[in-house]
């Protein structure tokens, strides 16, 4: 099942420069970070880092009170990468205050991906950056790569979401990026057994929470996390049921330390972008995806004119392990 997205522009027409850097080793990896924000500060533009502990410290060693270049935490943003937009919207919109251009270095810690969805997820969002910043001209960005265990299919997933590639100093188009109006999404695997079944349509809610509410307990959910769990379900439930055809199917279950509600109905999700912005004051809608992605620790969606939307909301559960 695929989520359609809205035509773009052909490969190389975005002004917004999202480039691929794979690297082996430190000295790469600072040879080509370096000569990036060397770039950037030659032509008065503000840098925007956020790269794993190590790499920030070998940088820092490098740059000495560059007032140009700010290093930030993606953590702080939590593991979910459906918020991690956002924030970068908001570190390089106040490095680019009064339409100065900003660059920006992101690397993933992807060998520390909490799980395979969460690894899908990442790189998911790596091609939505590309749909995000499309119209921002004064924005660019390079994504390093540890390619040093010699993963070619971990490489070459990754190329899918990058329009350029870096190597020897030079960029250039990146002749592998996915450019076509399909994101190429892994199927999401079935419910492990024993799960959960429930039927739902309006008038339910109150059932809904309580049906989630004890499965999310009995699987091991900190109960201080219950109340932000019942909020986002709520959410989506209410969305299902308003845009889904009035009625779906509710599935909850539990496994490797993580507990699963997954809502199910026959609507179309078309935006991409759908609660991966943070929603204005004046905005209308739109909320319970963004709530659902600042509450929970991974959402999945899987959406199609054909087989209808699926979305699958991830919360810790450590006392299951």
């Amino acid at each position: 099942m695929t989520a359609t997205v809205p035509p773009t522009s052909d490969r190389g027409e975005s002004p917004f420069r999202h480039e691929l850097y794979p690297y082996r080793g430190d000295a790469e990896f600072l040879s080509g970070t370096l000569g990036f924000i060397h770039e950037a500060l030659e032509a008065d533009e503000a840098v925007v880092v956020a790269v794993p502990s190590d790499k920030t410290s070998l940088l820092r060693g490098e740059l000495v009170d560059e007032p140009a270049v700010t290093f930030v935490d993606t953590t702080t943003a939590g593991p979910n990468p459906g918020r991690h937009i956002a924030a970068w919207s908001a570190w390089m919109t106040e490095r680019g205050e009064g339409g100065r251009p900003v660059r920006a270095i992101g690397e993933t810690a992807w060998r520390h991906a909490r799980s395979t969805a969460h690894l899908s997820e990442l790189r998911y969002h790596e091609w939505l950056l590309n749909r995000a910043f499309a119209r921002s001209a004064t924005w660019s960005m390079l994504c390093p790569y540890d390619a040093g265990d010699d993963d070619e299919d971990a490489l070459r997933s990754l190329s899918l979401c990058h329009p350029m590639i870096r190597r020897g100093g030079r960029n250039a188009a990146n002749e592998e990026y996915l450019s076509a109006e399909e994101y190429p999404f892994e199927e999401l695997a079935g419910p492990c057994d024993p799960f959960q079944e429930l039927s739902y349509t309006e008038g339910d809610m109150a059932a809904i929470r309580a049906k989630v509410t004890q499965c999310a307990t009995d699987a091991g959910v900190l109960r201080d996390r219950l109340p932000k769990l019942a909020v986002a379900v709520t959410e989506i439930a209410t969305n299902s049921i308003r845009h889904g055809g009035g009625h779906g199917t509710l599935r909850t279950w539990a496994q490797d330390a993580t507990f699963f509600c997954e809502f199910r109905d026959s609507g179309y999700i078309s935006d991409v972008m759908a609660g991966r912005s943070r929603p204005t004051a004046e905005q209308i809608g739109g909320r319970g995806l963004w709530l659902a992605h600042q509450l929970c620790d991974l959402v999945e969606i899987r959406s199609s004119r054909a087989g209808g939307t699926t979305v699958r909301l991830h919360m810790d559960a450590p006392r299951q392990q």
